[in-house]
């Protein structure tokens, strides 16, 4: 029986982990913020829709959550149990700052979640709008700090090697603020604010292909392509900055994920290929000649760093980058197409009774999940062999474990993540097919939303 080689293991284990947990997080970014909308829209118009739409919301918002939460506690074990030597070298940096977002972002979220879930009808509205965006600002600094780290062990600055190997910070605002975050920051909220779009707009099309939930889903969907129609082509532009930011701090990345093997200044743009590591090549290559130096340098002629100038065993695997960066941008483009649709739909007064663009909305519900997935593979396995990018190797990271212990664990994780995410989602889906709560307008409240039995029928 072959040796089994705990790196591999330790590397899909927390690949299969952190794929689980970020589906989550990326939702209830975006959910958070938009329920704070609704709430305020409730406290301004007074109509009872927002109400409904938000108390239905909540409940999925709470499920996915909770999730969230669960799937995250696991990763902070596995530093301790595959990844130990990362925490011990890497831990006076990477430790302060998880702890600062439990310290600033979860004891904030969690102090406030419970009004949030069940003090709509036990406090003054104020106060569970005021709950709701705490809750939204939580979940954003909780990004805050884990890009933050996550982006240090991409570009670290700010630090010094000691004799024995361990890492110590010189400089907290050099750690934090280092040269990718802002654009990863940038570019994680945004798509986390485009799932919960596409999510919140594909379940309004479903409303009104069924007939039913009519006004609710009319907002769902009107409100999530306001959004998508000018969001969508914005994370084109913030990509591009994050592109450029990679080329300068860490182009052996960029050369895994465009599939360059030459350093040339005729850079072609790469459309299809099957890189292969033997022969140092592409295999089946479909290119454009020049556009590649122009889109990764913004210049004609521009030089462009090939995998053959860095040594071999300081090389990202070009396959996965290579083809997860093609999945991602390929989704933004029909993001940015179904935004656009939407918009001439709207100003030509078809958005809601268009039934084969309603039905691509309800197809495009979870682009926005692939999207962030494509991405992570992209930073995370386009980084390697480093976890701290230049300064430790992810072979010297991991835990003097044996193979055979990670895929026990392995196999045990996908069991129970089957079991309990399996019976989330679930749980979400009943949620999301009951439709929004048809509460009773509360006294006072503005009605004329309110339509007959066939009102708002398209």
């Amino acid at each position: 029986m072959p040796e089994l080689d705990p790196l591999l293991l330790s590397r899909i284990q927390f690949a299969f982990t952190i794929s689980f947990h970020i589906i989550f997080p990326s939702f209830t970014i975006g959910l958070a913020a938009w329920l704070m909308v609704l709430e305020g829209l409730w406290i301004k118009t007074g109509k009872q829709i927002y109400a409904d739409i938000s108390r239905h919301w909540i409940k999925i918002f709470a499920v996915s959550f909770g999730m969230g939460v669960v799937s995250g506690v696991v990763m902070s074990y596995e530093f301790g149990t595959n990844w130990s030597e990362l925490s011990r070298l890497g831990g006076n940096v990477i430790g302060p700052l998880l702890a600062y977002e439990v310290l600033t972002a979860f004891f904030l979220e969690a102090g406030f979640l419970g009004i949030m879930l069940f003090g709509r009808d036990r406090v003054p509205k104020w106060v569970h709008f005021f709950a709701t965006c705490m809750v939204a600002l939580g979940t954003t600094i909780s990004a805050f700090w884990i890009i933050s780290a996550n982006s240090w062990m991409q570009t670290p600055q700010g630090y010094r090697v000691a004799d024995d190997g361990v890492l110590h910070v010189t400089d907290w605002a050099k750690v934090i603020f280092n040269p990718s975050f802002p654009y990863r920051l940038t570019h994680m909220v945004s798509a986390a604010y485009l799932t919960t779009a596409f999510v919140v707009s594909g379940i309004g099309a479903w409303y009104i292909l069924r007939d039913r939930s009519l006004p609710h889903g009319r907002i769902m969907l009107g409100m999530g392509l306001s959004l998508i129609v000018w969001l969508a082509p914005l994370q084109l532009i913030i990509g591009d900055l994050h592109g450029l930011n990679a080329r300068e701090y860490q182009p052996a990345k960029i050369a895994a994920v465009e599939a360059h093997w030459e350093t040339r200044r005729d850079a072609p743009l790469v459309l299809f290929a099957w890189p292969d590591t033997k022969t140092e090549s592409n295999l089946y290559e479909i290119a454009i000649p020049n556009l590649g130096s122009l889109i990764l340098t913004h210049e004609w002629d521009g030089e462009v760093r090939g995998l053959k100038s860095f040594p071999p065993d300081e090389r990202p695997d070009p396959v996965i980058p290579f083809f997860s960066f093609r999945i991602m941008v390929g989704i933004g483009f029909i993001m940015i197409g179904l935004g656009v649709t939407g918009a001439v739909l709207w100003l030509r007064g078809r958005l809601y009774t268009t039934r084969w663009f309603l039905r691509a909305m309800v197809m495009a519900s979870p682009l926005g999940f692939i999207a962030v997935l494509a991405g992570w593979f992209v930073a995370e396995v386009g980084r390697q062999p480093w976890v701290v990018y230049g300064v430790l190797r992810t072979a010297d990271a991991v835990s003097p474990v044996p193979g055979g212990s990670v895929l026990a664990s392995i196999a045990l994780f996908v069991v129970v993540y089957g079991i309990v995410f399996g019976a989330g989602v679930y749980y979400m889906g009943k949620l999301v097919a009951h439709g929004p709560d048809e509460t009773p307008p509360e006294p006072g409240a503005d009605t004329s939303h309110r339509p007959m039995a066939a009102a708002g029928r398209p």
